[in-house]
């Protein structure tokens, strides 16, 4: 039934005729059996008209019978025409599945368009590391996964491709850095896009095709660049022919255009230019100079530069005909302006950036009545300055090296630096030194030497001082160069109880030195300060000290050098800030030494008591044992009183001694490394029973890495066990106490917290000083004194926190000490 169903479609399609006939053979059929059902009522009798029927009956039958026959021989022509068609069919899948697998590749991807309406159709997939997505519609947005200037390429030609079958095949780049293959094509009125993932070799060649267009693109960007300046520039083949040349250039040849100049071999440079860069330009030095050619028939100065390469040479020139010219115009100027110079009456000179004399006038000449022949050889202006130095010509300077680096500071500045000059012969210079633009310094002397203004100006600056230093109340005096006193005002004379007279200006040091020894008799100061006074050293440095006179008096002195070789004794009466100082200190020392004696007492007191003390222990201990007989309920009571009051006053005894320890600077530190984690188990262990006694519950809250760190095990024991017992002293019953362990690099921080009354702010300050106690349950008041001393033993810090009925909390931090030369070897 389903082969007849299967093959009747290709019935269908013989034809009206065929259907004509397979009717026919039909009607055969129906005729047999109809004259089956007549013939045998019939059979007796046989008239004309049956006759005739029968005839007509046997025709039919036969050509029914006929009509069968050939019906099925056509049935078997039929079935065999299908099962051609069958087999053509499974050819065509084979190949279709072919084809599918094909384009199933995963190295390429088909997106084709059946028009420009119709939605595209995708085949295939790329790899993954191209970054091409698998979804259709992200992979048709190309902006996302293809770099910009190639997604803009390829839809450019896709729209092309679709709208006028434009055929086309691109190189693009993914953002991924992948090379990809497009080509584009028309067939059956559909439009193809193929993506191809390139192999190793292709993708190198497409790699090369991007780079070399990108180096094309640059050419082309640089070609611009270079058309757009005035340089002349040009490039040479490796036979030294012009390749390629600017717009500059061809119209300093005067050629019409680029591709005329190149052609036609026009050179900007002469022929022995031209040889010149040939033999001295090398691929690792370039030609640099300046040369000169002949432009649209001027001469013409360029500063060429030209660079040898594998591939040629290239070079460029730069115009500086006008530098030039203005250089000559420049030197023309400045000997024009020398001549005229040199007929000022006004001393001028002049040096160059090197700082070697370059001109000077008459007038400078006579000035420093220098030797010509010392001038000609353009000295330098340092060497100028020595020589005049040399021969007392220049002012007296307290540091002549200082002077003269702030003489040729000049050099360096950039506005013109002005000076008096008081020279030794009487004469005063105002000097002008100038920085000039293109490099050196101009110095102009302008002679202000005038009898009458200067005596009046000295006579001014004389009095102005006398009633300055008269009224101070500091001893001053000022000796000249030769030692001779110039100025004392009342306060110096009164010091030393000299009169007036002795101390009158002229008065030679060595006079004054004579008449001081009555009130001073150590002439070691006062020879001192003669020998400061008189010195011809060239650095005269300043003095301070402090003088004790017989009188009782004790005086601060201070030499102080003055310009023009002066020098300056100044005297001050610290009589009573000495003797308040002197007593001070004796004080101080009386308290040290009480100190230490307390501190002898107390440790002498310290071990002394520390032996009863252990004996009371040790026999309160026995008395508790069987073995010396039971003892009643309130016996016991009385020895567990004692045990406990010893033990307390054996706690402080010990406690002292530590401090006591601290204070003599005599602690050392036992240090070694230490697992905090087991050290922390310790302490947790060693305090379960005294908390337990007070009624507080301990936490630890520590992460599980806390490490190692090098310190004083058994003093870092102390200080946990003082804070956590100080702690359990002052927490409610019921309460928690807890301890809080962290790590910040090679820092260790713990805090200790309870939710006891707290401490007032105004007895906050004094909880670390000794013998302080504050609380209900206060002891000794030794217990964070020796936490404060320990923690400083090993480099750290405490501090607390307080509010009153909120608690305390006190926060240590100790850095890991470096790790003992023993503990490292083993």
């Amino acid at each position: 039934m389903n082969k007849d169903h299967t093959d009747f479609p290709a019935i269908c399609r013989k034809g009206p005729k065929f259907l004509r006939r397979l009717l026919a053979g039909t009607a055969l059929f129906t005729a047999t059996d109809a004259l089956a059902q007549v013939v045998p009522q019939k059979a007796g009798i046989f008239g004309s008209s049956e006759v005739v029927t029968f005839s007509v009956l046997i025709g039919v039958i036969s050509a029914a019978m006929i009509s069968a026959i050939w019906l099925i021989r056509q049935r078997g022509n039929i079935e065999a025409e299908n099962r051609e068609l069958r087999s053509d069919l499974s050819d065509a899948n084979q190949r279709l599945s072919r084809y599918q697998a094909l384009v199933a590749d995963k190295n390429r991807r088909i997106v084709i368009w059946d028009g420009l309406l119709e939605r595209a159709e995708l085949l295939g997939q790329l790899p993954a590391e191209t970054g091409a997505p698998s979804d259709d519609r992200d992979f048709l947005a190309f902006g996302r996964w293809v770099k910009a200037q190639s997604a803009g390429e390829l839809e450019k030609s896709i729209e092309a491709l679709r709208t006028q079958a434009r055929s086309f095949d691109l190189v693009i780049e993914t953002q991924r850095n992948e090379v990809l293959e497009a080509q584009g094509r028309v067939s059956g009125g559909r439009a193809f896009v193929r993506f191809i993932a390139l192999n190793n070799m292709r993708a190198e060649l497409a790699e090369l095709k991007l780079e070399h267009d990108r180096l094309n693109i640059a050419l082309r960007s640089f070609h611009t660049l270079l058309d757009a300046i005035d340089l002349p520039v040009w490039q040479r083949g490796t036979d030294g022919a012009l390749v390629w040349v600017n717009e500059a250039y061809a119209d300093a040849v005067e050629a019409p255009d680029v591709a005329t100049a190149v052609a036609e071999k026009r050179e900007l440079l002469a022929t022995v230019a031209r040889e010149k860069i040939r033999s001295v330009s090398t691929f690792d030095t370039p030609f640099h100079d300046k040369v000169s050619t002949v432009v649209r028939g001027n001469r013409t100065f360029f500063d060429v530069v030209d660079a040898r390469s594998a591939a040629g040479s290239a070079g460029i020139a730069v115009d500086i005909s006008g530098i030039e010219a203005v250089r000559e115009e420049l030197n023309r100027t400045l000997k024009s302006h020398a001549e005229t110079l040199d007929h000022l009456a006004t001393p001028v000179a002049i040096f160059d950036g090197n700082q070697r004399l370059q001109f000077y006038n008459q007038a400078f000449q006579r000035l420093w009545n220098l030797d010509i022949g010392f001038l000609e050889r353009k000295p330098d202006n340092g060497e100028v300055l020595d020589r005049l130095r040399a021969g007392g010509q220049l002012p007296e300077q307290l540091n002549w090296k200082q002077w003269k680096a702030n003489a040729l500071s000049v050099y360096q500045a950039l506005d013109t630096q002005s000076d008096l000059w008081h020279l030794p012969n009487g004469q005063t210079l105002r000097v002008f030194a100038t920085a000039r633009p293109q490099g050196g310094v101009t110095w102009v002397f302008e002679n202000l030497t005038e009898k009458v203004d200067l005596e009046t100006r000295y006579n001014t600056l004389v009095q102005v001082q006398g009633e300055t230093i008269d009224h101070l109340a500091e001893g001053v005096a000022v000796f000249g160069p030769d030692g001779r006193i110039r100025l004392s005002n009342p306060a110096f004379r009164a010091i030393w109880g000299i009169s007036e007279a002795e101390a009158k200006p002229g008065t030679h040091i060595k006079a004054i030195e004579q008449a001081c020894l009555i009130s001073y008799d150590q002439p070691d100061g006062w020879k001192r300060f003669t020998h400061i006074i008189t010195s011809f050293d060239d650095e005269r440095p300043s003095s301070r000290g402090i003088l004790e006179l017989r009188t009782g008096l004790i005086l601060d002195y201070a030499v102080i050098p003055l310009p023009n070789a002066q020098t300056m004794l100044t005297f001050v009466n610290i009589t009573d800030s000495v003797r308040v100082e002197r007593a001070l200190t004796e004080k101080n020392e009386a308290l040290r030494k009480a100190d230490a004696l307390k501190n002898d007492f107390v440790h002498h007191v310290s071990y002394e008591l520390r032996s009863p003390l252990t004996n009371i222990i040790g026999f309160a201990d026995l008395l508790k044992t069987p073995a010396f007989g039971d003892l009643n309920e309130r016996q016991a009571e009385y020895v567990d009183h004692i045990a406990t009051s010893s033990s307390l006053l054996l706690t402080i005894v010990n406690d002292i001694l530590d401090l006591a320890t601290v204070d003599a600077g005599i602690v050392q530190l036992d240090l070694a490394d230490i697992s905090l984690t087991d050290f922390l188990d310790d302490i947790a262990y060693q305090m379960a029973d005294r908390l337990t006694e007070s009624g507080v519950t301990l936490r630890i809250a520590a992460p599980d890495n806390l490490g190692r760190m090098v310190a004083d095990q058994q003093r870092l024991k102390q200080i946990f066990v003082k804070l956590l017992t100080n702690a359990a002293n002052f927490a409610p019953d019921g309460s928690v106490i807890e301890l809080a362990c962290r790590r910040e690099g090679s820092d260790f921080i713990f805090s200790v917290s309870d939710s006891g009354p707290g401490i007032p702010q105004d007895v906050l300050d004094t909880v670390f000083n000794r013998f302080e106690s504050h609380g209900q349950r206060g002891g000794a008041g030794l217990g964070l004194s020796i936490v404060e001393s320990f923690v400083s033993l090993h480099h750290g810090t405490v501090s607390i926190r307080s509010k009153e009925g909120e608690g305390t909390e006190v926060t240590c931090r100790i850095p890991s000490a470096d790790v003992p030369a023993t503990v490292a070897a083993e």
